[in-house]
């Protein structure tokens, strides 16, 4: 049993780790403020004798006594990290210190979930980890982007100034259950236009591309990135699926699983937005014991459709 302290536990991706750390007979401390982190997310877990969670927020100090961390919070969805771009800079930066603090406190190993948001609207594709990105750093998204950019420096930092054994993972899209059904993304964006009959709206004529990953694969090449590499490789790795989409693909494939009369129109496309998105995993091929992703995007938003099914059966309320 390791002590683990997932910072950002009650959100999409962090209630998925926390299950699975526990489901592996880990001791889990969940840290969330709840800004957009749900309890309904983690709610089944706490009755677990080994998961504990604490709302606490990043930006001011915390301690204590833990062999990993996992660093996930900050709000990741475009809608929610434009809403205050200060506080998603001081999550980003601010948060990252206070972890890495603990992190030299304990001589605790330390995973930081950055993003393919460092690479802007990239030069080159598909995206490698020696690229250095082509990022708009007074633009709307740059809160977002810029704040994962300093904190991939920080980590970089403390390991070399202090032996900090740092991790460092670029998370590309990833979708799956616990998406809020009003973040904005455009994986639950469609899928919720789509089962209410709405009109599924697409930024821009609907050909610039993402590649989609499935929560259940995210989570694994991060876990294989925490325990199966040694302390002084640091990455950054790329965690995503190369397959590539464009977004009308996206937007047709989500209108064939789900039935809906829904029609497609075109909204103008908001400042920043990255033409293209692919990573190149070859790395995390090579480092993660062979991972890549195993959930295609068609079986993965079966999954997805059918969540958004019960939580609007609720009428968007969540358990």
């Amino acid at each position: 049993m390791k002590r683990i302290l997932i910072s950002g536990g009650a959100g999409f991706i962090g209630s998925h780790l926390c299950e699975r750390l526990l489901a592996e007979g880990n001791d889990i401390i969940c840290l969330d403020n709840y800004f957009t982190g749900h309890k309904s997310n983690i709610r089944h877990l706490l009755p677990h004798p080994n998961f504990e969670v604490i709302r606490h927020d990043i930006i001011y100090p915390y301690m204590a006594e833990v062999e990993e961390i996992y660093n996930l919070a900050c709000p990741a969805s475009p809608i929610y990290y434009q809403h205050d771009p200060i506080k998603t800079t001081q999550t980003s930066v601010i948060g990252a210190i206070n972890m890495l603090g603990m992190a030299k406190y304990n001589r605790a190993k330390i995973l930081q979930a950055s993003t393919s948001e460092v690479y802007g609207d990239p030069l080159i594709h598909p995206q490698r980890e020696d690229y250095w990105g082509h990022v708009n750093p007074l633009g709307i998204r740059s809160c977002y982007d810029e704040g994962k950019r300093c904190a991939e420096s920080l980590f970089m930092s403390y390991y070399r100034e202090h032996g900090i054994p740092v991790k460092i993972i670029r998370i590309f899209n990833t979708y799956g259950p616990k998406m809020d059904i009003n973040d904005g993304r455009v994986v639950s964006n469609f899928i919720v236009q789509a089962l209410r009959g709405d009109n599924i709206t697409i930024y821009g004529d609907g050909g610039q591309t993402r590649s989609f990953q499935y929560i259940d694969d995210m989570v694994e090449g991060m876990m294989r990135m925490m325990n199966n590499t040694p302390d002084n490789f640091t990455g950054p790795v790329n965690i995503g699926n190369p397959n590539e989409f464009t977004i009308a693909e996206l937007a047709r494939e989500v209108i064939s699983l789900t039935g809906t009369r829904s029609k497609i129109v075109h909204l103008p496309l908001p400042a920043d937005d990255p033409q293209q998105r692919q990573p190149d995993i070859s790395l995390a091929r090579n480092m993660l014991d062979g991972w890549e992703p195993k959930i295609q995007l068609r079986d993965g938003l079966r999954k997805t459709i059918a969540y958004f099914e019960e939580v609007l059966s609720r009428g968007g309320i969540r358990r």
